[in-house]
């Protein structure tokens, strides 16, 4: 018999098909956890404030967490096409303000057309000098739209005289409809998110959205539109936030000049406590929409329970809400990397 023969066999490479299941669920379990998280919450913390308030499911109280800041949830809606490319936008809470009193100014001026028009146009070409910045210049993000977030609130300050001038929407201007009611806001926040949603997964842009968010540098060597692409989720995250301000405006009837002061922190924290990752690459407009419900009923119950202490308490509860949710991103991150 040849030395050959009596050679034992070379054992399998990898892990063993029994120590490989217990990683591979334990990752999908992860994915799923960092996913569909914010909506396991959403639904638990209903569930409970339906069985211990009486007031909670009341058609009144529904009507006032959807209805009523509506147009503020389009923020997270642009927000997460940033973040997912691993920017960040500071800029919309000033720019939904400065939309707001476009929006108002041009209903007085020019009629409805006008009031659509000019806070579109304003946004989006405020968001092309910042992503061009962030793309061609290669600055920081956070550098340029906090300079953004600067500039739209001093130009809102200029239009306004410094806050003497409060323009207001005519009565009986079409405009005004728009923001009218609770279904209409609501069926246009839902007829944009489920545009977002399809963009984002339908389409060669989101892919590329995602695709740049987990590795850039693998994006351009892949030959995808790196630089085209950051301009545009700047671009769709102003446009977002100045047509929302205007309809904010037609729902109140004028241009606010004090609103959208941390509207960008909330729209960061709806989106990342609906699963998207701040270091981009990872996440979906549903766990967007979740997040901002789970905010909305945050804010309603705190309302309803703890009114006494005022927003200061809301404050605290978000931050400690978004530490919670970061951490469990980070631990599950590292569980996934690990497997």
């Amino acid at each position: 018999m040849s030395p050959s023969a009596l050679r034992p066999a070379p054992l399998p490479s990898g892990p063993a098909p029994d120590a490989a299941q217990p990683a591979a669920l334990r990752e999908r379990l992860a994915s799923h956890i960092q996913r569909r998280g914010a909506l396991a919450v959403l639904v638990l913390m209903v569930a409970i404030a339906s069985a211990t308030s009486d007031t909670f499911p009341t058609w009144s109280n529904i009507s006032s967490i959807l209805g009523n800041n509506a147009f503020v949830w389009l923020l997270a809606l642009g927000m997460t096409f940033v973040i997912l490319t691993g920017g960040i936008d500071l800029s919309v809470g000033s720019l939904y303000a400065l939309g707001g009193v476009l929006g108002a100014y041009g209903a007085h001026a020019g009629g409805t057309w006008l009031a659509i028009v000019l806070p579109l146009a304003v946004g989006a070409v405020w968001g092309s000098v910042q992503g061009l910045l962030v793309s061609r210049a290669g600055m920081a993000p956070f550098i340029v739209t906090l300079a953004g977030l600067l500039g739209a609130r001093g130009l809102l300050q200029a239009l306004t005289d410094e806050g003497a001038t409060t323009y207001l929407v005519p009565p009986g201007s079409a405009f005004r409809h728009l923001g009218a009611g609770t279904w209409t806001p609501v069926l246009i926040v839902v007829a944009l998110f489920a545009l977002g949603a399809l963009l984002l997964t339908r389409t060669r842009f989101g892919a590329t959205v995602t695709a740049l968010g987990g590795n850039e540098n693998a994006a351009t060597l892949m030959g995808l539109p790196v630089a085209r692409t950051k301009v545009l989720v700047y671009v769709l995250s102003a446009t977002l936030a100045s047509a929302a301000g205007a309809l904010g405006s037609a729902r109140l009837g004028s241009g606010v000049t004090t609103i959208g002061v941390g509207y960008e922190l909330t729209a960061i924290a709806s989106v990342v406590i609906g699963g998207t990752l701040l270091t981009g690459g990872s996440g979906s407009i549903g766990g967007t929409a979740s997040g901002v419900l789970v905010l909305a009923v945050i804010h309603n119950l705190i309302d309803h329970y703890f009114s006494q202490y005022g927003s200061a308490f809301t404050d605290t509860v978000n931050g400690a809400f978004l530490a919670v949710v970061v951490l469990a991103q980070t631990l599950l991150s590292r569980t996934r990397q690990t497997d």
